[in-house]
């Protein structure tokens, strides 16, 4: 109903969803509560992803939901798999990170860049959780300028040679395939960026854990190296070309992360307001208390927003009318949003925020990586400032 706290929807979103989006809404909420919930702070602790879900993710359909089914996917629209990304961001972070890389990185340049052998090998597998796939684009001294990356790929014996670094990979160090970017021809000529399929084996490949991380504990994040490692030709993404290729998959990604980030806000924020009424200080609940009421207006005013606010995007991408630069600007409101409920909850809940058993600390720590990966909060700024004015900064 209208104005209801039932998974905080104050301006009744759920009446603009279909019966099948808030059926599929509802199937991913109640497995993250009951199967996620009761282990993510043992992982979180523990510094690992639970590997075991990952089965149970393909089970769901939740991986590269939103593509065809004639490859084992489920063929959903894009509110139900922007649905899908806030659920599993309630849960953790890192648990959305894995299901984005997987369905947008990986099986989405699969699908709309590879070919048919590429698309039947891989698509089917990844979408059951039977394989588990990396996207190696960044690298130590290229994030947030992709087109000067130094990793090559040379023609040579009727195959291609890759070497190079890539940094900051979601589930590299698990992966079984890894969507490679590399330049074909001179460094910084955007159009030589090609795509490679690599199954992890391939010689030359390794990966190694990404040690030191304050942020996104229960995640998979490595590096990856490739030396002289052999492909055949058939390895390429033949629909790949130019920068503009790892630039639609990060929009893709970008997209699950606006609806992602608003799961985690959800979170904190209901955590938020049930202790506030339960913690009794000065002879009643703090939730009486105007500093404590003032933060909870603050965080359901951001978090509704940004619900009606992701709501007209995924229509937008259902009808095809989507931008890259609308994406931008979800993803930066959103997760500046989600990082300041997270922040204020967590100093709502007093001492008690800093342990395990409560989950806006956690919340708060993964959405300062969030804020910076798939594009810093400041690059968005100033793609929105090339599209207000014109005149790019950067």
């Amino acid at each position: 109903m209208a104005g209801s706290f039932e998974g905080v929807d104050f301006y009744d979103v759920d009446s603009l969803l279909s019966d099948e989006e808030r059926m599929i809404r509802d199937t991913v909420r109640r497995w993250v509560d009951d199967r996620l919930m009761p282990i993510i702070g043992a992982a979180y602790i523990e510094r690992r992803f639970p590997r075991e879900i990952i089965p149970e993710l393909g089970e769901l359909g939740v991986l590269g939901a939103n593509l065809p089914e004639e490859y084992g996917c489920a063929g959903l629209n894009n509110v139900a798999y922007g649905l899908i990304m806030q659920e599993l961001e309630r849960g953790d972070s890192g648990v959305r990170s894995f299901a984005s890389v997987q369905g947008a990185l990986v099986m989405y340049p699969i699908h709309s860049f590879g070919s048919e052998e590429q698309k039947r090998a891989w698509l089917p597998r990844l979408a059951a959780g039977q394989a588990v796939g990396c996207f190696g684009l960044t690298e130590p001294d290229y994030g947030s300028n992709p087109a000067g990356m130094i990793t090559t790929a040379r023609e040579r014996g009727g195959g291609w040679v890759l070497n190079g670094t890539k940094m900051w990979i979601t589930n590299g160090s698990m992966a079984d395939v890894a969507v490679v970017w590399a330049q074909t021809g001179e460094q910084g000529d955007a159009k030589g960026i090609r795509g490679f399929v690599v199954p992890t084996d391939t010689p030359g490949f390794s990966a190694r854990d990404q040690k030191g991380k304050l942020s996104l504990l229960a995640s998979d994040t490595s590096e990856l190296h490739l030396h002289d490692m052999k492909l055949p030709r058939e390895a390429l993404l033949p629909g790949s070309g130019g920068l503009k290729s790892p630039l639609m998959c990060l929009t893709q990604a970008r997209y699950g992360i606006a609806w992602g980030a608003v799961g985690a806000a959800m979170a904190c924020f209901d955590e938020a307001r049930r202790y506030a009424k339960e913690r009794v200080m000065f002879d009643g609940p703090i939730g009486g208390k105007q500093i404590q009421q003032v933060r909870l207006a603050e965080m359901l005013t951001g978090i509704t927003q940004a619900q009606l606010l992701n709501l007209q995007l995924g229509r937008l991408k259902d009808r095809g009318e989507m931008t890259p630069q609308q994406v931008s600007l979800a993803k930066r409101a959103n997760v500046s949003m989600a990082c300041d409920v997270a922040r204020e909850a967590r100093r709502l809940l007093g001492a008690n925020g800093i342990l395990i058993d409560y989950h806006s600390m956690r919340h708060m720590a993964n959405l300062e990586s969030v804020y910076t990966y798939e594009g810093t909060h400041d690059i968005h700024s100033l793609v929105l400032g090339q599209e207000i004015t014109g005149i790019p900064a950067y």
